[in-house]
């Protein structure tokens, strides 16, 4: 019998020993648990970085939106200038629209043609300047030679 005992403890002694090594022994391969944990944080780091990247997106969408804006706005207000300034030249008796070319960019108006004399050419600066909207007027209109 203590042969029987002897080997009962043997064989618990090896069974402890090969648990205690067991629960010792560094796993390597994650888990199911630990797979899903990791796509879970990957996937909600992703999502974040897409929110930060649609934010700053619809930043620059509002920035672009505001330039085209502002740069339509300008045009239109230039074309009315245009339109009015050409609407004064042709209502003068002496000065030809057609002979002037009205160009306007940022409230500067620039004209660029012939007049008949100096008086009309001073005019045409004077007509110009009284538009809405007129910032500068750069006068080149050079004085028609009778032929």
């Amino acid at each position: 019998m203590k042969t029987t005992h002897r080997y009962s403890a043997l064989f618990a002694a090896a069974a402890a020993t090969v648990l205690i090594a067991a629960c010792g022994e560094r796993v390597d391969d994650p888990t199911v648990g630990q797979r899903i944990d990791n796509s879970a944080a990957t996937v909600q780091s992703a999502g974040t970085e897409l929110k930060n990247d649609a934010k700053e997106a619809a930043r620059d969408a509002q920035v672009a939106g505001s330039k085209a804006t502002d740069t339509v706005a300008g045009n239109a207000a230039d074309m009315a200038i245009t339109t009015k300034v050409n609407a004064a030249l042709a209502a003068d008796d002496k000065l030809s629209a057609l002979k002037i070319d009205v160009d306007t960019e940022a409230g500067n108006v620039a004209l660029i043609g012939t007049a008949p004399d100096e008086a009309s050419r001073q005019r045409a600066t004077t007509l110009a300047a009284a538009v809405d909207g007129v910032i500068t007027v750069d006068n080149r209109l050079v004085i028609e030679k009778n032929s």
